[in-house]
């Protein structure tokens, strides 16, 4: 009998000595089923990796940037009389000299004379027209438009013997060099007559307007005060060519003011 108290008190003091060690363990290692803390320095566990590859991995491809799309220059022709880029002036004739568009309607706009133009500049012309109207509340009207061979040879004839070789060529074109011929060109006023054909059209609200605004509906002024040295004509702040809305904002965004310098060409002081 003391035998077996002896054996059952061995037991006790064993298994209490196992929960003593069970307790210790836990406290140290901190609550069972949970992760036990990081040891590592605060530093060191908040690093943010290091983007660079490792030794011996290839390198990300760097981003490719979108290329701006380039102006072409060669798109259209400026040597075909029926191209609307087609350049005219005192050293590049039409060819044929007498060219007609095939393509002529009458520009229902408020007019001196009934206007013709190639059905794409009379489209420009109205939703310019329109545009004048409802943004500025202007009234504009044409004053010339297309002028055939024929009627080119009486107006500069008629020129020459009013005020000389000289005077005509410095404001009216010769027969077959004319921007009017080719049915791409308006010669605009205010329909109220104010300053029509004359230089004081560049200070009106109308010269201002379309000044400012021409080259949206595809037209350049094509005879600037400033570049009569290249042009080869006095400064008409009336006269607008029909050159596509692509062109004209290519001209308007770079600053360029003439054909002949936007391509390049050989400045035309005379004949």
């Amino acid at each position: 009998m003391r035998r077996n108290r002896l054996i059952a008190a061995v037991v006790v003091a064993v298994l209490a000595i196992v929960v003593v060690v069970v307790v210790v363990v836990t406290v140290a290692s901190g609550q069972p089923g949970e992760p036990a803390a990081s040891t590592a320095p605060p530093s060191q566990a908040a690093e943010t990796p290091d983007p660079r590859p490792s030794p011996g991995e290839p390198a990300p491809p760097a981003p490719v940037p979108t290329p701006t799309p380039t102006f072409d220059m060669a798109a259209r022709s400026i040597d075909d009389p029926a191209s609307i880029w087609v350049v005219l002036d005192k050293q590049r004739p039409l060819n044929p000299v007498d060219y007609a568009p095939d393509d002529l309607v009458v520009v229902p706009v408020a007019h001196t004379w009934e206007p013709e133009l190639r059905q794409e500049a009379s489209d420009a012309v109205v939703a310019m027209f329109q545009a004048a109207s409802a943004e500025a509340g202007l009234s504009l009207a044409s004053n010339s438009a297309y002028r055939s061979y024929p009627t080119q040879v009486d107006l500069y004839d008629s020129d020459v013997a009013n005020l000389g070789q000289e005077e005509a060529d410095a404001l009216t074109a010769r027969p077959g060099f004319s921007e009017h011929q080719s049915g791409l060109a308006i010669d605009i006023g205010a329909e109220s007559g104010n300053c029509s054909l004359d230089e004081c059209f560049e200070g009106t609200p109308e010269g201002q307007w379309l000044a400012a605004n021409a080259w949206r509906f595809g037209f350049l002024l094509r005879y600037p005060a400033d570049k009569v040295d290249i042009t080869g004509f006095a400064f008409e702040p009336w006269h607008y060519r029909y050159i596509g809305v692509d062109l004209s904002t290519e001209m308007h965004n770079r600053g360029v003011t003439t054909l002949e310098e936007f391509f390049g060409l050989p400045a035309a002081p005379g004949y």
